[in-house]
């Protein structure tokens, strides 16, 4: 039985509210509030960055929702669960099951901004410059709904802050989703805010979300429990350290890059 000593999941019910048949699940809604507040940021930018118009980066903001969600299915699917795709090629298309990769979101959205890009004849680093800052808050609500539907939890612990979670088994684990949340979210954002208070090269302030994301990552890794079917990798690391890797690589080359040319 759970002991009394650390503290017990709360009792979220992960649908919010229904209408008719139909569930809304607070997941959902951490979605829309991320890309809520992303519009909101991004139409703020505008009003200080003579290069972008509201108009222009409304456009943008449709071509990454969708990337967010095309490339978050499928690198889920083939980061995660390739061996349901080669046995049902169809399971990529099974979203409501759930299943979705931050790190293939960000290649969706990676590819969504190139073709946007590429069609407005636009510098890529620079949209990316544009786009990172919106970014970390939207991972702050994503895991708040992580930790609503009590999934994605860590590793057992046995810090004060612990906590049984239902699907967890019978002992107290790290809240690795609001570390998360927190890490990846709320500080990566303050510290990019910070980091534009000056002007930076293009591609700066993109490679320091890669860098500060990766980082962020690659520790709470160190908290939150490997995915059951993959367990620890080579080099005891995890699936998601493995993929922040080169997100780190690439993050450091792109502040190197952008110092040089100031």
């Amino acid at each position: 039985m759970p002991s009394n000593e650390y503290w017990q999941f709360p009792a979220i019910d992960p649908v919010a509210f229904s209408i008719g048949p139909i569930d809304v699940h607070w997941y959902g809604i951490s979605y829309l509030v991320a890309f809520a507040f992303a519009y909101f940021w991004g139409v703020r930018q505008t009003k200080t960055d003579e290069n972008w118009s509201k108009e222009q980066f409304s456009d943008l903001l449709f071509w990454c929702f969708i990337g967010v969600f095309v490339g978050g299915r499928v690198g889920y699917t083939l980061f995660y669960h390739f061996d349901y795709f080669l046995a049902d090629p169809l399971y990529i298309f099974y979203v409501h099951e759930g299943g979705m990769s931050f790190h293939g979101g960000l290649l969706g959205v990676i590819a969504a901004m190139f073709l946007y890009a590429k069609k407005k004849k636009r510098d890529f680093l620079q949209v990316g410059d544009f786009v990172a800052p919106l970014v970390p808050m939207g991972l702050f609500f994503g895991r708040i709904g992580n930790f609503i539907n009590g999934e994605l939890w860590g590793r057992a612990a046995e810090v004060p802050w612990a906590m049984y979670f239902p699907s967890g088994g019978p002992v107290p684990r790290h809240p690795s989703q609001l570390y998360e949340a927190l890490l990846e979210g709320l500080l990566l954002f303050l510290v990019i805010l910070w980091f534009q208070r000056k002007p930076r090269g293009v591609g700066a302030v993109s490679g320091l979300f890669l860098l500060g994301y990766g980082v962020a990552r690659f520790i709470v890794e160190f908290f939150r429990e490997p995915d059951a079917h993959l367990g620890l990798l080579s080099l005891g690391m995890s699936m998601g350290q493995w993929l922040t890797l080169p997100m780190i690589i690439l993050g450091i080359i792109l502040m190197v890059r952008a110092q040089r040319r100031v």
